[in-house]
């Protein structure tokens, strides 16, 4: 086995980090940026990921610059997105980027890979899917482990692969909230009569509705008998404001579904009591600032998506022979048997 294909350092002055995935999924890249930025204090370090994971990482001090891809292009007339796919090569292109690291598996991430002139092009390895020879692509392939590993450390593994090695201490995902979000948060609280570590923050919803619980409303319900102050939360889907009305139906809660940002609920999750999520974009957030957060999990699994060095963290899960089974629901169905099995009691036990 040869170690002497690690890049040279030296001939890395600036690097492009792609991630087109969800919200979540970008923020757990964020340890990349930080590590990189430790070991290569004068290399310039942008990022490549959908406009609306541009939230997560715009505040981030070890990011230089962030180009974003609209997923509307995807609806466009054939010419006209091969127009945009084409400027978006270019850019990539003339930009001169020395390494490029794609910590995504599909063909976007590649092709930009393939087009970009970079000396040194990191990729998950493929192996028999994607495009014609697509491994041929990268110069260094990322080994995928076949048992659970948690995504930050996958992640990691993109840039061990080119020899660099983090410090554990050094894994932690990164979010930044503003002055400015701090002061709309602080009016936030103001406005509901909200103080610090009295009140319980609820997000109860998911794009993945596989991954949502249906017994929110009984968890408020107990949590209101023993007089807590609940507030609740979601993402601005009407889909989700929709279906926190249902949960919180005649009930004396705070309802703030939709009506925050990312930042704001950040800043939110720190200040509450203890924090219920489930597996989301929002526990990923709480993990960044050691929040006291209690997530419920079903098919997904808390090896590869559970909290990361946050010790106030409690995952709970239902022992199913069957979980986790990574599917979109049971038999594909949207709806998930091992969270609907997992009980109150389990919960505030």
């Amino acid at each position: 086995m040869s170690y002497q294909d690690y890049i040279d350092k030296n001939k890395v002055k600036k690097i492009l980090i792609i991630k087109c995935r969800h919200l979540g999924d970008t923020l757990l890249t964020t340890p990349v940026f930080y590590n990189l930025k430790k070991e290569l204090k004068n290399v310039t370090i942008d990022a490549f990921v959908y406009k609306d994971s541009l939230e997560i990482l715009k505040n981030n001090p070890y990011i230089d610059n962030i180009l974003t891809y609209d997923r509307n292009i995807k609806k466009l007339s054939i010419f006209k997105k091969l127009k945009k796919e084409f400027e978006i090569i270019k850019k990539i292109r003339n930009e001169g980027y020395d390494l490029i690291i794609n910590l995504t598996e599909g063909d976007r991430g590649a092709i930009y890979s393939l087009f970009s002139k970079a000396r040194y092009k990191v990729g998950i390895d493929p192996k028999n899917s994607g495009f014609y020879k697509k491994r041929s692509i990268y110069t260094h392939l990322v080994k995928v482990p076949k048992g659970p590993r948690h995504s930050i450390e996958k992640n990691l593994d993109a840039i061990r692969r080119i020899g660099f090695f983090p410090k554990l201490e050094d894994r932690k995902p990164i979010f930044v909230i503003s002055e400015r979000a701090k002061k709309k948060s602080l009016q936030i609280l103001e406005n509901y009569k909200l103080e610090d570590n009295k009140y319980i923050l609820i997000h109860p919803t998911s794009r993945w509705r596989f991954k949502c619980y249906n017994k929110f409303d009984k968890l408020i319900e107990a949590l209101l008998k023993k007089n807590e102050k609940v507030v609740v939360v979601s993402g601005k889907d009407p889909y989700e404001i929709k279906m926190v009305d249902n949960i919180i139906k005649n009930k004396d809660v705070i309802n703030l579904a939709g009506k925050v940002s990312i930042e704001e609920l950040c800043y939110l999750i720190d200040k509450s009591k203890v924090f219920y999520s489930i597996d989301s974009m929002s526990f990923h957030l709480a993990n960044t600032i050691d929040a006291k957060v209690i997530a419920l999990f079903g098919p997904s699994s808390e090896i590869n998506w559970g909290p990361y060095l946050n010790k106030n963290a409690t995952v709970i899960t239902k022992n199913l022979p069957c979980r986790p089974c990574n599917l979109d629901g049971c038999g594909g169905s949207k709806k998930s048997d091992c969270l609907d099995q997992i009980e109150i009691e389990d919960i505030l036990h």
